[in-house]
């Protein structure tokens, strides 16, 4: 199967494709959750908790390691101050880091532009819809339409604005896909394989079902970290999305 968006990024292993998420407060417990990990996968997101209580340290310590970081803190600012954020990024190495794509144009645009005069390859990802939130919680806020509309308006923005790919569920993906024109990443957090519980996530799919759907890359935390065999628990998941 030929999974929209891979064969320009030259991906063909699926280890390339997994992202596994460090969800912890400490530095001990990220490197322990790696080590366990071990060559099973090669990016990890380091997300707001693990930064704010390691500091970017565990983002050069990783890095300085071989591994890829994928920096999860969403910038969401005045087009200036997110400009700056990003540099700040960039001189850490990492690989991938995201922006929300409410934050509107310009600061997109300013984001975009910052890392590319840093890193041309440093990969920019504008956060559509949190995948906590559902059509309810949309309404609530004032947003008009469903949450596939929102994800299809904020993501031809981020698009048209210069961004690598889109943050978003995997229940998006296929429309994603069919709506907007070119080679985009898309990925998908709240990604459970068959069976597990949904924690606080609400649009939840499996690994299999999120790259049959269009996405380029999945999140997954706790189904491996807080697994007995993390890197048993990972090739499962590898072997879920090799087609």
């Amino acid at each position: 199967m030929t999974v929209p968006g891979l064969d320009c990024l030259g991906m063909r292993d699926p280890r390339e494709q997994l992202i596994v998420a460090l969800d912890v407060s400490s530095a001990a417990a990220a490197q322990k959750i790696v080590a366990a990990v071990g060559d099973s996968a090669f990016t990890y997101k380091v997300g707001k908790q693990l930064f704010t209580a390691e500091g970017p340290q565990i983002v050069r310590d990783l890095v300085a390691s071989g591994r890829q970081v994928f920096l999860d803190l969403k910038y969401h600012d005045i087009p200036s101050t997110v400009a700056s954020a990003v540099r700040e990024a960039a001189k850490l190495h990492v690989s991938m880091l995201t922006v929300h794509a409410s934050g509107g144009g310009r600061m997109l645009r300013a984001a975009v532009d910052a890392a590319r005069n840093m890193n041309p390859t440093l990969m920019v990802l504008a956060v559509t819809v949190l995948t906590s939130l559902d059509d309810s919680d949309l309404e609530k806020m004032g947003v008009r339409g469903k949450v596939v509309d929102q994800v299809l308006r904020l993501s031809a923005l981020a698009i048209a604005d210069g961004c690598d790919g889109v943050v978003a569920s995997a229940q998006e993906a296929t429309e994603l896909r069919n709506e907007l024109d070119g080679e985009f990443l898309i990925v998908t957090p709240g990604v459970r394989p068959a069976g597990m519980g949904r924690g606080d996530q609400v649009r939840v799919v499996t690994p299999a079902e999120a790259i049959a759907a269009g996405a380029t890359h999945i999140v997954v935390g706790r189904p491996i970290t807080q697994a007995a065999d993390p890197a048993a628990e990972a090739r499962a998941i590898l072997g879920q999305i090799s087609f």
